[in-house]
C-alpha cells in the first residue's frame, strides 16, 4: 500500500510547511529539529495536545500535519477530524506507536493520508511528508497488511446509487490501480496518459464519491467489489 514517488513541494520553489503535534516533548522537539534540516521542508509549529494542535493548524494552515494518536485533551483521531474541517487542504500523517487495526481504520475514515509507526526512520518520515503533500498516500508496510485484512472483513454496505456519483470507465480504471497501491507515475505509465491527467482523475473520483483521501477511495473500491483481494 505504501506509495513511493518523486515529488515537488506544494508550490514552485516553496517548502512543504509542516506542523508537528505530539504530547511527548522530547520526541516532538527531536523530530522538529531533524525535519528542519530536511531539504524542502519547513516546520511552522509544534503542539503538545490535540486542542492546541487544532488551533495551531487553523492559524498556520500547514501543508502537512504529523499527528500522534494517544494525546491528552483531544485524541489524534478527534484532532484529525477537527483539523480537516478547519483546514481542508492540510494532509494528515498519523505518527504513532499504535499498531492497532482499529486506530488505523479510524484514522483513514477521519481523513488521514498517511499512517507511520514511530520506529520509522527520519528519512521515511520526510519521504512520507513529501508523498502526502503531493496528494498521495503512505502507510507503514506492516500496517498496510492489516488494512487489507480489515478490507476483507468489510461487508458491502447498503448504498443509494445516485447517478451523479457514478464514475466513468476511465475513472474506474484509475480507481482500481489506486487500490492496487500504484502511485500517479505508475498509473500514468500503465494507462499511457500523463501524470497531470491521473491527478485530475483522482481529484474527480474523490469529489464525486465525497471522499477525503486515496485510502478512503481504496476502501470504497473494496466495499463496491471493484478489486479482487487474494
Amino acid at each position: 500500500m505504501a506509495e513511493q514517488s518523486t515529488v515537488a513541494a506544494p508550490g514552485a520553489g516553496e517548502p512543504i510547511r509542516v506542523l508537528v503535534v505530539d504530547d511527548q516533548e522530547l520526541f516532538r522537539r527531536g523530530l522538529t529539529m531533524l525535519l528542519t534540516v530536511e531539504e524542502g521542508i519547513e516546520v511552522v509549529g509544534e503542539a503538545g495536545d490535540g486542542i492546541e494542535g487544532t488551533n495551531l493548524a487553523a492559524t498556520t494552515a500547514p501543508d502537512v500535519v504529523l499527528l500522534d494518536i494517544r494525546m491528552p485533551k483531544r485524541t489524534g483521531i478527534e484532532a484529525c477530524r477537527a483539523i480537516k474541517e478547519a483546514v481542508p487542504s492540510a494532509k494528515i500523517i498519523m505518527l504513532t506507536v499504535s499498531d492497532e487495526e482499529a486506530d488505523l481504520y479510524e484514522a483513514v475514515k477521519s481523513g488521514a493520508s498517511g499512517y507511520l509507526l514511530k520506529d520509522s526512520s527520519i528519512e521515511e518520515v520526510a519521504q512520507a511528508v513529501r508523498v502526502v503533500a503531493d496528494g498521495q498516500s503512505l502507510i507503514s508496510p506492516s500496517m498496510a497488511v492489516k488494512l487489507i485484512d480489515e478490507f476483507k472483513q468489510m461487508s458491502r454496505p447498503e448504498r443509494e446509487h445516485v447517478p451523479g456519483l457514478r464514475l466513468t470507465e476511465r475513472e474506474l480504471e484509475v480507481l482500481r490501480l489506486v487500490a492496487k497501491g500504484m502511485n500517479n507515475r505508475e498509473i500514468a505509465k500503465q494507462l499511457f496518459i500523463s501524470e497531470n491527467t491521473v491527478k485530475n482523475h483522482v481529484r474527480n473520483i474523490l469529489e464525486k464519491l465525497q471522499l477525503h483521501s486515496r485510502m478512503e477511495a481504496v476502501m470504497y473500491a473494496v466495499k463496491e467489489k471493484l478489486l479482487d483481494l487474494p
